[in-house]
């Protein structure tokens, strides 16, 4: 239905809410706000973190985190959130194992998509980098990307991050050798136009080059 201003204008204030970006992090649904958040996360989140950037009382996060759980279960999701060396995560239900593995093999026969070359490209200019660094330059949650291109051998783990403990990532030899470069520094000089991950906002992809590591000569990929 159109709404119709005192001007005669299509659309009024009413059509012109604000963002949910707008919202102050405390006014956020606290359930769905700690599902994004645990989407996004490198390690376990303690609910001393949670609490902290969600600005709400430990023990409201505490309740429903343990809620989120119970309900996953009750309704017999294929992944759980679990309380794993005082953090919370999400992971697969061993149930379902035999699927996801199934998958991964499949994905390693598979072109890379899009989303998982321009990864793996910031990767290559940004390395050592954790996942959290690889969303902000990209714009968008990496998280499933990045165990693709682990899965392919493209990636490795690298140490940690000493201020935040965030894993790091950095590109592999099977990397170079799929590239056909003998050492990182044969890389195109790329890199200044990678934006760093503090200064981004919203979605950044500028600069970031579209590496095909199929063996094929076709350089499509996957959408």
């Amino acid at each position: 239905m159109v709404v119709q201003t005192a001007q005669g204008d299509e659309g009024g204030p009413e059509d012109q809410r604000a963002p949910v970006g707008a919202l102050g992090v405390a006014d956020l649904e606290l359930r769905p706000a700690l599902e994004a958040v645990l989407m996004v996360v490198d390690e376990p989140a303690t609910e001393e973190h949670l609490a902290r950037v969600l600005e709400r009382p430990r023990r409201e996060v505490a309740l429903a985190l343990r809620e989120l759980s119970e309900d996953y279960t009750r309704q017999g999701r294929g992944f759980d959130l679990r309380l794993v060396a005082g953090g919370w995560r999400f992971y697969t239900r061993p149930a379902y194992a035999d699927a996801v593995e199934s998958f991964v093999l499949d994905g390693q026969q598979a072109r890379l998509t899009q989303a998982a070359l321009e990864t793996l490209a910031v990767v290559a200019y940004r390395q050592p980098v954790s996942r959290s660094r690889v969303s902000a330059v990209r714009g968008v949650n990496c998280d499933g990307v990045m165990r693709t291109l682990l899965q392919r051998g493209l990636v490795e783990e690298t140490g940690t991050e000493p201020e935040t403990g965030a894993i790091l990532y950095r590109t592999t030899n099977y990397f170079l050798e799929r590239m056909g470069l003998r050492g990182l520094d044969e890389l195109p000089e790329l890199a200044p136009f990678l934006p760093e991950a503090e200064a981004v906002e919203g979605d950044s992809r500028e600069g970031v080059p579209s590496f095909d590591v199929d063996d094929s000569g076709d350089s499509q990929t996957d959408h």
